[in-house]
């Protein structure tokens, strides 16, 4: 199937998709400040460079989107129709990177916890999720 849109708008497109910042890792950054949590941001000593650190309770929080991060059963974690193979490609090797990376920082002995962006929608569920996780993590 042929793009519907040219290469330089799809690049223009591509470029203003952030990494670090997102409405959704602001909401949840939120969300635990509300809770009473401390944390750093996007700590490069760790595998991954997490978007949240708990050093107190040894948890790291990732802010995955859907789309990117492949989340299962999401209707965020669709396949474009154009240029499929780069696609599937750039997914398989996120997941794979995502992977190593859970890996590695369980290893160390620190709990990993991922928000899915499609969670971002009922705030007190996720709070509510965060809070177990966050204070069960301190007790392993």
């Amino acid at each position: 199937m042929i793009d519907r849109i040219s290469e330089e708008h799809r690049s223009w497109n591509m470029s203003r998709i952030r990494a670090k910042d997102t409405k959704p890792e602001l909401e949840v950054r939120s969300l635990l400040h509300r809770l009473g949590f401390r944390f750093r941001l996007h700590r490069i000593d760790l595998p991954g460079t997490p978007d949240i650190v708990l050093s107190k309770y040894r948890a790291a929080v990732f802010v995955n989107g859907c789309f990117w991060h492949r989340h299962a059963g999401c209707k965020y974690a669709y396949t474009p129709k154009s240029n499929i193979d780069f696609w599937e490609n750039k997914f398989s090797r996120t997941i794979e990177r995502d992977k190593e990376n859970i890996s590695k920082l369980e290893a160390s002995n620190w709990h990993v916890i991922i928000v899915w962006e499609c969670e971002i929608a009922d705030l007190e569920a996720l709070g509510a999720r965060l809070r177990n996780s966050i204070v069960n993590s301190a007790h392993q």
